[in-house]
């Protein structure tokens, strides 16, 4: 089959992002999610079905199938803007490799283009999978939201074994991992949660960078139209002291840090 025809599930494109990868890039959204964050801002993404969503009063449907062709025909239009930034293509989710033949096939198109490539990714299913799209990657941004395994499961549903068997894998073979960590009050804002984090990453072969990412509750209203509760709703954002505090607890144990990403 033609990587072109390669059909997949997405919830949105976002053009001209400067976040999860360098430069000015796009931004592909796939169905589909392992696991449950409590603190998720895109809740449509977890489902792999196409849903029914209320936004501003209005019934929207979020999900639709669509071909590599599609896409790109989408994408082309801001390679100018690519290669005058060092931008490129970006997947997340959602779960991108929950879709892994659709991912893979962005991906090879994309570099076919001349386009590089990114993957926002918890890493946490099956090595095989991510072995087979690892060379078509640029760009690994790693989600990794806490060292310890029984707060992994009551934030987020399930352990983070898999999660840290996996980032050693994929650090001895990416071209670039970076290991990006959603900064969540009540569940990982301490510095020494911080730390034990960023001393993980230390551990890897090749990583030398570490993004936190403040938490914010943007996606609040899409649990209302989805018909289901926000847990998060009295959890207060860290300011920009906090993260400053915990950007050094990171680099205090010798690893590169930056708040956003």
């Amino acid at each position: 089959m033609d990587y072109m025809d390669a059909k997949g599930r997405i919830f949105d494109i976002q053009r001209f992002s400067v976040h999860d990868g360098p430069g000015i890039r796009t931004i592909i959204f796939l169905k589909g999610c392992l696991f449950r964050c409590k603190w998720c801002c895109n809740p449509e993404s977890q489902e792999f079905e196409i849903q029914n969503m209320e936004m501003s009063g209005k019934p929207k449907i979020v999900g639709r199938d669509v071909t590599v062709r599609e896409i790109f025909d989408e994408v082309a239009n801001d390679i100018p803007y690519y290669k005058r930034s060092g931008g490129g293509l970006t997947l997340s989710g959602g779960e991108s490799l929950l879709q892994p033949e659709f991912a893979k096939a962005l991906f090879i198109t994309a570099h076919d283009y001349g386009i590089n490539t990114a993957i926002e990714s918890t890493g946490a299913v099956d090595y095989k999978i991510i072995e087979d799209i690892l060379p078509h990657i640029d760009y690994f941004l790693m989600d990794v939201k806490h060292t310890n395994n029984e707060k992994h499961k009551a934030f987020i549903s399930k352990g983070n074994e898999k999660v840290l068997e996996n980032a050693f894998k994929i650090a001895e073979n990416a071209k670039n991992l970076i290991i990006r960590v959603p900064v969540i009050p009540t569940f990982n804002d301490t510095e020494e949660e911080i730390k034990d984090i960023a001393k993980f990453a230390t551990s890897l072969p090749n990583v030398t960078k570490m993004h936190i990412l403040p938490y914010h509750r943007l996606g609040q209203d899409k649990y209302k139209g989805l018909g289901r509760e926000y847990l998060m709703g009295d959890i207060v954002p860290p300011d920009e002291g906090k993260m400053a505090e915990l950007k050094r607890a990171a680099e205090s144990v010798g690893i590169e840090c930056q708040i956003g990403g």
